[in-house]
């Protein structure tokens, strides 16, 4: 074999040929390299839990997976001749991709632990395949020239539109990236795929239409029908096709839309070929037509198998789900993302998006349902802030249409803080496709949907009088039923006598109806708490709550603004003067004489009044505060020396001290002096000084002192003089009367004096 960085389309290996043992040369990919290996069609695992089907299975199974293991263990060269030379290859994948069990199939719930195990297993062999055959190149050292790639896998039909949009739906959900790089990578070198694409849209519109021509209605593109003749066939409708019959249409419309919207998840470029045939359109004209009939021929049918029922039901439920999902998947990558994304032309997808939704208001059911799960409002916000010219006339319009949709369909629209919560429960019950994430396959359990009924999910609303008026239809036919069992049939029913008393009397209530007790009387309504008890304010138990008090001082309550005291009324009102008369009327009354009573032994009372006493000295204390001896003398006038009794030095030295004090005396009294006249130089000093003083504190600079005059003649002039004299030659004309002339001039300009 050749060796080096060789891709393998040109690569020539040397094998032995004929029965002589010679050796020829042949390319790396030639028919007579593949080995002699049959591979056999994959069966899907059985429903029943039988030794018998379940062991063939197991065996079944096994042969496969042996024989993709021993694929997947080939060299790059030999791996890629069984690929594109073994017919029985091709069949064994080709088999896998059609009978594998999808996430709503029965045999997705295998009833044995073994043929679960079996299952993923092979799963994952298949898998690996694919990717494998999707993958160009493997190292530096094995590879594949990309346009022989393109040509082998495409002439080969090792990959087609259909094979693509299996492997979406089988391996898309935990895949999704490693799945996106292989169908990216199968477009990539092979455009040829991007023609098919758009031959294969019409065929999945002609699918649509297909549906509803078995089911006898009629599509958006359907040509007007020929009038019937008489004794001819009449038209069928979902509710008289025959069970089998529904049964597979409802199967086919699930597996349909569940396959494309997997496929436009994964891979998002082919969003635009969709959406240039009016895909969008078309799906949801297709979704109004058939789905209310879709509905009622599942919920008003008498299955003879419950199960049934309730399976058809639940792929009904996913595929609506789905539906609304891939319109909204063709609007995100068209419209909103290249927007979000920042394209040049923002204004051209903002317009495709506000025509497409236009268009789809017409369509009432859809646009309500799809509102449910992506609000229209959202990506109208979303519009605003990234295109802040948008039209609010226009915008208006199509949230008036889906608010007229939400009407038209009776139902209620939920709340804007959980747009999605009413599909949320749905979701987790119609998603379970298997997975692999390295290997492992996701779980596979799919919980039993809710049982619903005709119009469940339509939160119709009627008056009190309504439901009275309801109920008492009813009851005129079956007394003995409970109201609060009518209550529940007609909730169930979307309110409708007629279809409550019908499913009664031949016994087709739902398995949740059913089991209720029919005797079952109204629940009793709860009174609510009287606001009163249960209110909460901050001026709560306050002068003037009137809930907690019985009176209030009404004199601090006034309507309007407040009317201040005049001041007549102010001087007028004596009310402090009443408030301290009763204080003073103590002091009022003035008892001249107070009667006593004489005692027998003809003596006075202790407390009679002696006018003959003189209580002159009783309370003051003569001489008590009069100082003992001579001192008062002595402080005021203070002890001296005779000057007969002093020294010398002592005399003169208190003689000195005696003249300072005398001087300092008298300076104090001149100053004290009342002066009638002072000196005015003085006082103009005193000002100056003042002036001076308040000049620095502010940071004045006084003029410097002029030198004009200068020295004498002859004597010469100092610098300081001849600069003076300058600046007064420079700047006299600016007052006293040295501009005369010009003042006169510009007067005369000004016409102030005659000329």
């Amino acid at each position: 074999m050749a060796s080096g960085k060789v891709p393998l389309d040109e690569q020539h290996v040397t094998e032995p040929c004929g029965t002589e043992g010679g050796e020829c040369s042949l390319p790396a990919l030639h028919p007579d390299r593949k080995e002699d290996r049959c591979f056999i069609a994959y069966r899907p695992p059985p429903i029943e839990c039988s030794p018998a089907l379940v062991g063939e299975f197991l065996e079944h199974a096994q042969f496969i997976s042996d024989d993709l293991e021993w694929l997947l263990a080939l060299p790059h060269d030999k791996f890629w001749c069984q690929v594109v030379f073994d017919e029985s290859l091709q069949k064994c994948l080709d088999s896998y991709l059609r009978l594998a069990p999808r996430g709503l199939d029965p045999a997705m719930l295998p009833a044995s632990p073994a043929v679960a195990e079996m299952q993923k297993r092979l799963h994952r062999s298949v898998f690996m395949t694919f990717l494998r055959m999707a993958t160009h190149k493997e190292s530096k050292e094995n590879f594949i020239t990309p346009a022989v790639f393109g040509e082998i896998i495409y002439n080969n039909y090792l990959f087609d539109i259909p094979k693509i949009l299996d492997l979406c739906v089988l391996f898309g959900k935990g895949n999704s990236q490693l799945l996106h790089k292989m169908i990216e990578n199968i477009f990539t070198q092979q455009p040829s795929y991007y023609n098919d694409l758009e031959e294969v849209v019409p065929t999945v519109i002609q699918v649509l239409d297909t549906i509803l021509d078995r089911c006898g209605l009629q599509g958006e593109g359907a040509t007007a029908s020929e009038p019937l003749k008489l004794g001819a066939r009449v038209r069928v409708t979902p509710m008289s096709i025959s069970e089998k019959d529904l049964g597979d249409l409802v199967l086919y419309l699930c597996d349909s839309c569940t396959t494309i919207h997997s496929f436009l998840d994964i891979f998002p470029l082919a969003c635009s070929t969709f959406r240039s045939h009016d895909f969008v359109h078309r799906l949801a004209s297709f979704y109004e037509t058939i789905v209310s009939d879709m509905e009622q021929a599942v919920q008003k049918r008498n299955f003879e198998d419950k199960s049934l029922q309730d399976d058809l039901w639940r792929r009904v439920s996913h595929s609506r789900r789905k539906m609304a999902e891939i319109v909204h998947l063709l609007l995100q990558h068209t419209c909103l993302q290249p927007i979000l994304e920042g394209s040049e032309n923002i204004q051209m997808f903002v317009e495709d998006f506000l025509q497409t939704v236009t268009a789809l208001l017409p369509e009432k059911r859809f646009l309500a349902d799809y509102d449910e799960q992506f609000p229209v409002s959202d990506d109208i916000s979303l519009l605003q802030q990234a295109f802040p010219s948008l039209d609010e006339t226009r915008t208006s319009y199509i949230l008036q249409g889906v608010l007229s949709a939400w009407e038209s369909s009776g139902r209620k629209r939920p709340c804007p803080e959980h747009p999605k919560a009413a599909g949320k429960g749905a979701e987790a019950w119609t998603e379970g496709e298997p997975a692999l994430v390295d290997g492992l396959q996701r779980s596979t359990e799919v919980p039993e949907p809710p049982q619903l009924g005709e119009n469940q999910g339509a939160m119709c609303t009627v008056s009190a009088g309504e439901m009275e008026s309801l109920l008492s239809h009813i009851r005129d036919l079956l007394p003995e039923l409970g109201e609060g069992f009518l209550l529940a049939c007609l909730q169930e029913y979307g309110y409708s006598s007629e279809l409550v008393i019908n499913n009664i009397l031949e016994d087709r209530l739902t398995p949740a109806l059913a089991k209720m007790d029919r005797a079952l009387p109204r629940p009793v309504k709860e009174e609510p708490p009287p606001v009163l008890s249960s209110r909460s304010n901050a001026f709560d138990d306050d002068e003037f709550d009137i809930f907690s008090r019985d009176q209030l001082d009404m004199s601090r309550v006034w309507k309007g603004r407040r009317q201040g005291v005049s001041t007549h009324a102010f001087l007028n009102d004596k009310q402090h003067v009443r408030e301290q008369r009763q204080r003073y009327q103590a002091y009022e009354t003035v008892v001249d004489e107070v009667p006593v009573s004489a005692e027998p032994s003809g003596g006075c009372l202790e407390d009679e009044y002696d006018d003959e006493y003189d209580d002159t000295y009783d309370v003051n204390q003569v001489g008590a505060n009069d100082l003992d001896g001579d001192g008062d003398v002595l402080n005021r006038r203070p002890f001296t020396i005779p000057r007969i009794l002093r020294s010398g030095k002592q005399g003169q030295a208190e003689e000195e001290e005696e003249e300072e004090e005398e001087e300092e005396e008298e300076k104090k009294d001149r100053v004290k002096k009342d002066h009638f006249v002072e000196d005015p130089a003085v006082l103009r000093e005193r000002a100056e000084a003042r002036r001076a003083a308040m000049q620095s504190k502010r940071g004045f600079r006084p003029e410097p002192g002029s030198h004009v005059v200068g020295r004498s003649k002859g004597q010469g002039q100092t610098q300081e003089t001849i600069h003076e004299r300058r600046r007064k030659e420079a700047s006299k004309s600016r007052g006293a009367n040295h501009n005369r002339r010009s003042m006169a001039e510009r007067k005369r300009s000004k016409g102030m004096i005659p000329s």
